[in-house]
């Protein structure tokens, strides 16, 4: 009984030892694989942060920090003070709330479409996903011919000059173009998420609704819409994060122009650096930027995971 019982001990010590055994390999490993990826995080994103949250505080010229002094909230305040971040500001909030309504519902409506059974849909997601492969550079100047050179000709043509002009001329028109061609763009990429969530929902809790009667509105909003908030709040965070970051579409489109009416925020960043050569001034106006996109996406992900909860 003695030597059963030790035997039974033995094996549960080497069990034990086993598994932490393999728990070590398996931290090692991990480590090993995370380390590339922290050290050009740190190095990249990290450090950089840091040195622009320390530069905000000072004179800094460009280069480096020595012989800068110290200014305390004087860049700050002289952004808050600035009248054309402020309406960059506002602006790329509208654009973001554009970009945020239309990017999701065109491509959850275009899920909806290419889920359905038939011939050409492959190829219909693979024509829809195509612009966001396009870097926002060449796409904007690709939309700037087709606003300016293709409209005006059509103008000219069909004698329609009041919609059928050169739309980067006008300040609303010119914002209205901006917003198009990000809509264009982002609306395949949201489409493939939301295809995902709609073939990850179990066809027999559909059938069974159709079974009961509930129509095809009723599966809609009452299955398929509440099983698919994943999707909508990994997509709303992605739309409304490269809404608010806009630049390269921003920059080959419009410029900013005519006359700064459709600058963004980012724009307005780079210009205050590059152009302006005001570095300081720009760190700060990217600190308060981070600030105000941290709060927006650390809000909007938590009423959507509030809502998935509640599912």
């Amino acid at each position: 009984m003695q030597k059963t019982t030790t035997t039974g001990a033995d094996r549960a010590a080497r069990f034990r030892k086993s598994r932490a055994g393999r728990r070590r390999r398996d931290t090692l490993v991990f480590t090993l694989f995370m380390l590339p990826a922290l050290f050009l995080f740190i190095n990249v994103v990290g450090i950089p942060f840091l040195l622009g949250v320390r530069y905000s505080f000072s004179d800094w010229g460009g280069f480096g920090l020595s012989g800068s002094r110290f200014t305390g909230l004087t860049n700050y305040s002289d952004a808050l003070q600035d009248r054309f971040f402020l309406a960059a500001f506002g602006r790329s909030f509208v654009y973001a709330l554009f970009m945020l309504v239309f990017v999701n519902l065109l491509g959850f409506f275009l899920a909806l479409l290419l889920t359905q059974k038939f011939r050409s849909h492959n190829l219909l997601r693979s024509i829809f996903f195509m612009p966001n492969l396009i870097g926002g550079l060449i796409l904007g100047f690709i939309w700037q011919f087709i606003f300016s050179r293709l409209f005006t000709q059509l103008g000219t043509i069909t004698g329609n000059s009041s919609f059928f002009f050169n739309w980067l001329t006008s300040d609303h028109f010119a914002f209205a173009a901006l917003v198009i061609v990000g809509i264009w763009q982002q609306a395949g990429y949201v489409m493939i998420i939301y295809i995902a969530g709609l073939q990850a929902i179990p066809s027999d809790v559909t059938e069974a609704a159709s079974i009961d009667g509930a129509g095809p509105w009723q599966r809609l909003t009452r299955i398929t819409i509440p099983l698919m908030i994943p999707s909508f709040t990994v997509n709303l965070f992605v739309t409304l994060s490269n809404a608010m970051k806009q630049y390269d579409i921003n920059l080959s489109l419009t410029n900013g122009g005519p006359g700064r009416s459709t600058e963004l925020v980012a724009m307005n960043i780079f210009n205050s650096a590059y152009r302006y050569q005001d570095f300081a001034q720009a760190q700060a106006k990217a600190v308060l930027f981070f600030i105000v996109i941290f709060i927006i996406t650390l809000v909007q992900i938590n009423v959507t995971k509030s809502r998935e909860v509640q599912l």
